[in-house]
């Protein structure tokens, strides 16, 4: 039976503090599942996967229950640093040393297809969410001196996507005002996005579209059995289908699954407002930036001339207890002209990575789906991820397929032990990162 969503008050699930939750306007809190239901699909998770799932599913005809454990957005979805890349985490250069060209501009492709999506559903929801264009990538290491100009380049010549240009260091320093820079490479059509508001503006249009979305309502278990009961604390779903959208939250959940990934933390601090000349004098507009390292540094400007940065990662189960400490040290060595600037908000939260850097899509029953491990690059694959579940329950899994097809190797020692050797090899990449 339908149940009408009621406001719940704030202080019962309360989002973590962030300059994101401080900007995406008025919330509405969703109820908890109590009692049985019974729908063709049942959701696990309200992130970018999940809710893309549903309203794809719900478009298609399909009854739809979503549930998530806290609120729609809490994670990564609504807490990562907005940027919009082209391609995969592994850019064509390695996939077409890994697969081929063939597959390689297939998963570039698709990609371009992800990016499309997500504009799409910006323009036919009307969704609020500081939509921009353009992403800068900064080589810091004299190792990759000669990569902008190959990689625009190949993507002219064999990607059909001739728009990216290399930039020579004054011409980076020109677009970034950073030291920390040796050259750059420029996609004018990548993007950022406000990404909590664009979480909710997906589950407005999934809930428009007669998904019903349990807010607090954590699920303990599902049956492997046709068709299965998914259950909660308070409740139980009975569904032709379910989708396991948890990624970097999987927990314990799907124990199948959970050696493929790598939970990790990773953290964000906004600055005060820096006025708008001081904003774009350091960066030239509203493009995202992220330089070359393999622990990543990303940043740009808010529409209120913030700077937000991206910076640092753990792999423990906590975060620092004093995350713009943490983050602060990142900014101001890319950014030393901002000693002075205070951090009004610092945050952090939850992705995963796979072994390989690739997404993780399968099947673990005839009509159990999940994809997982977007390694840093989920606003796009995520979203996409959800429609391509989506039309395999529909019966037209061929792209669905193409990703399941990627191998993702389980890493050494399984859930319990894979952290150290994780570790070690963050440590060995770290060190490169200096050299």
């Amino acid at each position: 039976m339908f149940k009408m969503p009621q406001l719940v008050t704030e202080q019962q699930v309360a989002y973590p503090e962030s300059y994101y939750t401080a900007t995406a306007g008025s919330v509405e809190s969703l109820p908890p599942l109590d009692g049985k239901e019974q729908a063709d699909v049942c959701v696990i998770g309200g992130g970018f996967t999940g809710l893309s799932a549903a309203l794809n599913l719900a478009e298609l005809g399909l009854d739809v229950v979503l549930l998530e454990a806290e609120r729609v957005g809490f994670g990564a979805s609504g807490r990562c640093g907005g940027l919009i890349g082209s391609g995969q985490r592994k850019d064509v250069l390695e996939t077409e040393e890994l697969f081929g060209y063939r597959q390689s501009r297939l998963l570039w492709d698709m990609a371009e297809l992800a990016k499309q999506e997500i504009r799409d559903r910006v323009a036919r929801h009307g969704i609020d969410c500081d939509l921009q264009k353009g992403q800068l990538i900064g080589v810091h290491s004299k190792r990759y001196l000669g990569y902008s100009a190959e990689y625009a380049d190949v993507l002219a010549e064999r990607y059909a996507y001739p728009d990216c240009h290399a930039l020579d260091r004054e011409g980076t320093r020109a677009m970034v005002a950073s030291d920390d820079f040796l050259e750059g490479f420029f996609d004018p059509n990548a993007a950022t996005i406000h990404p909590l508001r664009y979480t909710l503006g997906i589950a407005a249009a999934a809930r428009e579209a007669g998904v019903r979305i349990y807010e607090s309502s954590r699920v303990t278990g599902y049956t492997r059995s046709d068709p299965a009961t998914v259950s909660t604390a308070a409740g139980s779903v009975e569904a032709a289908f379910v989708v396991l959208a948890c990624n970097g939250y999987l927990g314990r959940l799907e124990p199948r699954v959970a050696d493929r990934i790598i939970p990790i933390n990773n953290f964000m601090i906004a600055t005060e407002p820096l006025g708008e000349e001081r904003a774009y004098s350091l960066i030239s507009g509203r493009f995202g930036v992220h330089d070359s390292r393999f622990i990543v540094n990303y940043f740009r400007l808010s529409d209120d001339h913030r700077l937000l940065f991206g910076g640092g990662k753990n792999y423990r189960v906590g975060f620092p207890s004093d995350i713009a400490g943490f983050v602060r040290p990142y900014m101001l060595k890319v950014f030393p002209q901002l000693a002075d600037v205070a951090i009004d908000y610092a945050w952090g939260g939850t992705l995963s990575v796979t072994a390989n850097g690739l997404p993780h899509f399968g099947r673990l029953e005839p009509n159990l789906y999940f994809a997982q491990g977007y390694s840093g690059h989920g606003i796009s694959t995520a979203n996409y991820a959800g429609k391509l579940i989506a039309e395999a329950i529909a019966g037209r899994a061929a792209q669905f397929d193409v990703f399941a097809g990627l191998p993702t190797k389980p890493f050494p020692g399984g859930t319990l032990f894979r952290y150290p050797g994780m570790v070690l090899g963050m440590l060995y990449y770290s060190l490169k990162d200096r050299l």
